[in-house]
């Protein structure tokens, strides 16, 4: 169902590879004006010519300079804004998302009405959280408290005064950039806001734990790059989750591996601290039973390849290296 967009409010769509997924995003957005412009990042399933199909204006990104979501957000906000250079709000939406009915024209009465609020979301909805526990984790993670929130995700409604005068996303992040941009707009006075409204479905289509375990490492890099962004005071964002992976998913480990080494067969009591973290993250946890087991144990699990992360990133700095995106699909 098409979205009845007020003439002030513009889409911008990313997406690689998202197939039908597409499909329905652009379906869900295309019907009212401006223009709905989708942001292709070297798809090769024939996304570009679907969303010329739907009539989007389409922006292929160079192949040249690394991917990211925040570089394809703002090469489509730019078109966008060079199609309609008098919009007020953008709504950015991935590929992998629907937009529910209705949502678009709430959001931008609420941005009307709070004229301090930069960014205003709703809930993101996982399509199939029943089809694997790993679409079950994105579900949970989706459901952010209601009010004012220290940043949005990838799908939301944003002011663009406020988006322009922060300086737009930064193309380098890779992944966590609208944590990133909400990170300045807090700084430069702006509010962001959940509301209590459906906003998207979206379809993690997570069935592997591969797929799981790349998406982990993504975060951990996305921790590092955070907290070396904007890991001073009095922000500190993202140095307790850095540290937290250093420690539980490296040195812990190392110190573990050390003492079977030192103490032999005595030594792999220390493993123990493991599922022990795993009892207490259980504990503190509030839903069924099962739910809280397994939320324990892969809360647990995530923290090694989020340190994976964490060393990722620091390679790169430290010799210069540039990382694309980390796909999970």
């Amino acid at each position: 169902m098409s979205q009845q967009l007020t003439s002030k409010v513009g889409v911008v769509v990313i997406g690689r590879n998202e197939g039908e997924r597409l499909n329905k995003c652009l379906w869900s957005v295309i019907g009212g004006t401006p223009p709905v412009v989708y942001v292709d990042s070297g798809s090769t399933d024939g996304s570009v010519s679907m969303a010329r199909a739907a009539d989007s204006e389409v922006v292929e990104l160079d192949p040249l300079i690394p991917f990211t979501a925040a570089r394809a957000r703002n090469e489509g906000f730019e078109r966008l804004c060079q199609l309609e250079p008098n919009l007020d709000y953008i709504q950015f939406v991935d590929g992998d998302c629907e937009v529910v009915a209705g949502w678009i024209d709430k959001a931008a009465a609420f941005l009307d009405a709070h004229r301090d609020v930069a960014v205003v979301y709703g809930r993101r909805r996982e399509r199939n959280p029943a089809q694997s526990i790993y679409n079950m984790f994105c579900d949970i993670e989706w459901d952010t408290p209601i009010g004012e929130a220290k940043a949005c995700g990838g799908d939301a409604l944003m002011r663009i005064d406020a988006f322009k005068q922060v300086g737009r996303f930064r193309a380098d992040v890779i992944a966590a950039e609208d944590t990133e941009l909400c990170v300045r707009l807090r700084a430069a006075g702006w509010r962001i806001w959940r509301v209590e409204a459906e906003m998207t479905v979206h379809d993690a289509a997570m069935t592997r734990f591969g797929q799981w375990w790349r998406r982990a490492v993504r975060t951990g890099y996305a921790f590092a790059q955070g907290a070396h962004l904007h890991g001073a005071l009095p922000e500190r964002h993202f140095v307790w989750e850095s540290r937290r992976a250093w420690l539980w998913g490296i040195w812990l480990p190392v110190v573990c591996f050390g003492a079977v080494i030192a103490f032999g067969p005595w030594g792999w009591v220390t493993w123990l601290i493991y599922p022990l973290q795993m009892l207490r993250l259980m504990a503190r946890t509030r839903g069924p039973l099962r739910q809280r087991a397994l939320l324990a144990v892969f809360q647990v699990v995530a923290r090694f390849p989020e340190g994976i992360g964490q060393i990722k990133f620091l390679r790169n700095r430290l010799f210069g290296l540039q990382t694309a995106i980390i796909e999970y699909k």
